[in-house]
Order: C-alpha cells, then sequence, then structure tokens
C-alpha cells in the first residue's frame, strides 16, 4: 500500500475524498485557478497551477487556457519529478518509517478519534498492528492513503508530466527531502498529524466530495477556507508542511523565472492560497502575479 505514499503526503494540505464527474464539471463551465506571472513591464515569465494529486478517470480539469499555458511553457516544475519509480519511493519510506518505537499506534491516537482508526484499518485490509512499528508520521500517511479512495495514477501533476515528457522539468523537493520534513516533526507534532488525518478522514466520510468540487470550480476564498482547518489549523504543523516550504519555493522559483525559458509551476493548490501562498510571496519579490482563471 506505500507505492503510492507520496500521494497521500501531498493531499495533506489539500484532502480530496472524491471528485466530480466529466459531465459534472462541463455543466459548471468552471475550472481549478491558473495564474500568470510577469514582470512589471507585462513580459510573461511563467504560470502557477495547483494541483491536486489523485483524481477520479473521469476528472474534467484541464481547461482551453491551461492547455494554451502547457503548449507555451518551456519547463514543468513539480514537487516531486520521478513519481512512476514507486518501488524506489516505497523502499525509501520503509527505510524512514521505523527509527523509533513509540508502541501500538492505537494508544497514540487521541481516545475520541479510535473508533476513526478501527474503521480506517478494516478499510486498509491490514492487522491492527501492522502499523505499530512504524513512526507516527509514517502511521499518519500511510492512513491517508487508506483514507483516500482514489489512485495516484491520474493525479493531475502526473498527467502534466506526462505533457513534457519532451521538456525539462524541474524538482522542487523530491521524495527524500519531503519525507525527512515529517521525519524531523517532534513525537508530538507527529500525533498531531495522526489526529488530524483521522478527523479529515471522519469529515471526508461526512461530506465527500466537497473539497474537490470546490477546488475544480477554482473557488479559492473557500478553498482557502476550508485549507485553514484540520492540520493546518495547528500553528506548529501549518509551519513546517506549508509556510516554510513556501518560503523556500519562493526563493527558488525566483531563480528559476529570471531564466529565458518560462516554466508552469504545478505544486499542491493548498500552496497557492493566501498571505502565505506562492502569489503573495512572489509579488512581494517584485513580480506580477494575475489571476488569469
Amino acid at each position: 500500500m506505500f507505492r503510492s505514499f507520496l500521494s497521500a503526503f501531498a493531499c495533506l494540505g489539500l484532502c480530496v475524498a472524491c471528485s466530480p464527474t466529466a459531465d459534472e464539471a462541463e455543466g459548471a463551465r468552471s475550472y481549478p485557478a491558473l495564474w500568470q506571472i510577469a514582470r512589471e513591464d507585462g513580459m510573461v515569465e511563467g504560470w502557477l497551477f495547483g494541483t491536486v494529486h489523485s483524481l477520479p478517470d473521469d476528472m474534467a480539469w484541464r481547461s482551453p487556457r491551461l492547455e494554451e499555458v502547457v503548449q507555451q511553457a518551456d519547463t514543468l516544475v513539480v514537487e516531486v519529478a520521478d513519481l512512476e519509480d514507486r518501488e524506489a519511493m516505497a523502499a525509501l519510506f520503509e527505510s524512514m518509517a521505523y527509527d523509533r518505537v513509540e508502541g501500538p499506534v492505537r494508544d497514540r491516537v487521541r481516545e475520541d478519534l479510535q473508533d476513526e482508526f478501527d474503521a480506517l484499518i478494516v478499510k486498509a485490509k491490514v492487522r491492527r498492528a501492522y502499523f505499530d512499528s512504524m513512526e507516527s508520521w509514517a502511521a499518519a500517511l500511510a492512513l491517508a492513503q487508506a483514507a483516500n479512495p482514489n489512485r495516484s495514477g491520474s493525479g493531475a501533476d502526473r498527467e502534466l508530466i506526462a505533457d513534457f515528457a519532451d521538456r525539462p522539468l524541474v524538482e522542487l523537493e523530491g521524495a527524500r527531502e519531503q519525507l525527512e520534513i515529517f521525519d524531523r516533526l517532534p513525537p508530538p507534532q507527529q500525533r498531531d498529524l495522526l489526529d488530524a488525518v483521522l478527523e479529515e478522514a471522519s469529515a471526508q466520510d461526512r461530506t465527500p466530495g466537497r473539497v474537490a468540487n470546490v477546488w475544480g470550480e477554482g473557488n479559492i476564498e473557500e478553498l482557502e477556507a476550508l485549507t485553514q482547518a484540520g492540520m493546518l489549523a495547528d500553528p506548529e504543523l501549518r509551519a513546517a508542511l506549508l509556510v516554510d516550504r513556501n518560503e523556500a519555493w519562493a526563493a527558488r522559483l525566483e531563480n528559476l523565472l529570471s531564466a529565458p525559458s518560462r516554466p508552469l509551476i504545478a505544486v499542491g493548490a493548498g500552496h497557492l492560497l493566501g498571505e502565505a501562498g506562492l502569489p503573495a510571496l512572489l509579488r512581494e519579490r517584485g513580480y506580477v502575479v494575475t489571476r488569469v482563471e
């Protein structure tokens, strides 16, 4: 089940339980948000697009405007480039997930969430003790994957990577760096993460598809409100999973945008929202960032 663990990680900042079908998206005539990055003189330097990392096959999310950008961009920038090497990702995960012995996972879960944990164990079709030898962050990722009914093989980032098969691909972090973010969390914050995954799994059961529909409609105001809840409502987790990463990415993107090639920057949609989002951070660096869809 850990072959696609990175999709679970990427979805932590923007969990998606299910998504609108092609017919629903066509009827709404709306698409996920897309931004243009330009210099003050109007010269276009690149684009920003917020992705969802696992989608059903019939999700209609590619707008005509995005298709134009895909053709115009010289480079694709993503969080993790080699998403197809699942064997290597699984091996990396397993090499990092078992360093600290903490006892049964169920005992690390907040008491009012233990029933949700039991339900996810049944959903994952594994023994209850299966996660017990994992650190809490690793158990959280595995449980997030179990809670997500969609497969990462049809994620927006994977489709875009395929589109750029003959063009340069830039990786902002990579699998190891992403996992190290979790591995560095102190044990109390790892347990907060574990609780948050269970809370969000319960919320998905109550209101399936809500985040996906908001994303697909390009409603960034409501999307930002949704991402203020759950694990990102915890200041320490928000800093580690979102704010600090965005600051590091913005500095690197500034260098990429100064090059002659024009990148399409496609990262998890939660990274593009609010004052800590990449559009805001690039504006602070002097770019004119305009939403074009």
